[in-house]
């Protein structure tokens, strides 16, 4: 393998880690200019982090391993996920291991830990939220898996490079009615996923809707910035998937410097437009009762499992 491809699989490291908090802050001044406010500026989540470091980490009494680890845990599980999904480049030295359900694994581990962390602390709040965490988990890590696998029929193989490489050569799969389906269904498990509206509003503290925020009440300091640092790099690797599927175009595929020298680019283009629908879309939207939440994600299982159908039968068909 090149020195290319190691370039390529630092530098998805590299811009998933230094831009996560630009994604999250750019979103909040989005809103905040729709909803006719100043907002606090793009840099505010490293200033939040670089706060939170200095301050005394707590740890509460009778708290095990489950909680000290998790902080650490999600973040590693979301680093190794972004060197697995071919953000900037198809042709890397781990590219051969990116398969569909090893990434997805690695997003689920996370979550895992969190919802493991939510239980060690005993309390009500982080006991309600894990159990929240995991309803919501069940639905989405299946959805996810039947969306990427709905691409991987006509590609022959669930390795992720190799979808992404196919549908940058042939766009048509992408208009396909099953294209078209998994993308509406990998969008909302995305949404999910992340806790943004409507499933999830990151941004309440109301103990009656909370979900991700209930498991990490009891956190502070150092272990909350890495917490806070977990979730924005999460929100920017399933944006990050979303955009390598859907619109794989500017993604190098071949061990050029050039190609990569332009994919971050682009890279960060695309980010910047996701988040900012996604961000216009908060706005308009409202977040829907937690007991129909199962409703709106068994809808995108089952556009998932339409968009498998669809595809199974084009492959055949073709």
């Amino acid at each position: 393998m090149s020195a290319v491809g190691y370039a390529a699989v630092a530098g998805q490291v590299v811009v998933v880690g230094a831009g996560a908090p630009l994604v999250t802050g750019w979103m909040r001044q989005v809103r905040a200019r729709l909803e006719g406010r100043a907002g606090a500026g793009v840099l505010q989540p490293w200033r939040d982090a670089r706060k939170l470091l200095r301050k005394e980490p707590i740890t509460p009494v009778g708290t095990g391993p489950a909680f000290r680890t998790a902080p650490a845990l999600l973040v590693a599980t979301t680093v190794v996920a972004a060197a697995l999904v071919p953000l900037l480049s198809t042709d890397t030295p781990v590219s051969p291991h990116a398969d569909l359900i090893l990434v997805v694994a690695l997003i689920a581990l996370g979550t895992l830990s969190l919802a493991l962390a939510g239980l060690d602390t005993g309390t009500a709040f982080g006991g309600m939220g894990a159990s929240r965490e995991m309803t919501v988990a069940a639905l989405v890590e299946p959805t996810i898996l039947l969306s990427v696998f709905a691409l991987s029929i006509p590609a022959g193989t669930t390795n992720i490079p190799a979808i992404v490489s196919g549908a940058a050569h042939e766009p048509g799969r992408l208009a396909s009615p099953a294209g078209l389906l998994a993308t509406a269904a990998l969008a909302v498990a995305v949404l999910a996923e992340t806790g943004r509206i409507p499933v999830d509003n990151p941004s309440t503290h109301l103990e009656l809707t909370m979900i991700h925020e209930a498991m990490v009440l009891e956190y502070a300091g150092p272990d909350l910035a890495l917490l806070e640092l977990g979730a924005q790099l999460r929100l920017t690797l399933l944006l990050g998937l979303l955009a390598s599927l859907f619109v794989p175009w500017g993604i190098a595929t071949s061990a050029s410097w050039a190609a990569l020298a332009v994919a971050p680019v682009l890279f960060a283009a695309k980010l910047c437009l996701l988040g900012a629908v996604l961000a216009a879309a908060e706005v308009c939207w409202a977040k829907i009762r937690l007991f129909r939440v199962p409703e709106l994600l068994a809808g995108s299982f089952l556009l998932a499992l339409l968009a498998v159908t669809a595809s199974y039968f084009l492959t055949g068909a073709s």
